[in-house]
């Protein structure tokens, strides 16, 4: 079943976690809708958030991924809709 879902990452400032991030990201680009980055200079994070649409294993899979990485905290919904 195809779903879709949103992916809230936190970054605290890490260059190599953002290179890690954005390479996670383009591998899974074929599931990824879309995605907004705001940083927040003033206390040193950034914030995103990606759109997906895929398989529940999909999403879960980068959703793992990405909470592997130093200094990354994510959440994700899925939302019961099939499309």
């Amino acid at each position: 079943m195809i779903r879709i879902g949103v992916i809230g990452i936190v970054l605290k400032r890490d260059k190599d976690s953002a290179m890690a991030i954005q390479n996670l990201l383009s591998s899974y680009s074929e599931i990824i809708v879309g995605r907004m980055g705001v940083p927040d200079k003033e206390s040193g994070i950034s914030a995103i958030s990606v759109i997906v649409k895929g398989t529940n294993e999909q999403i879960c899979a980068l959703t793992g991924k990405l909470g592997k990485l130093n200094n990354v905290f994510v959440k994700s919904a899925v939302t019961a809709l099939e499309v």
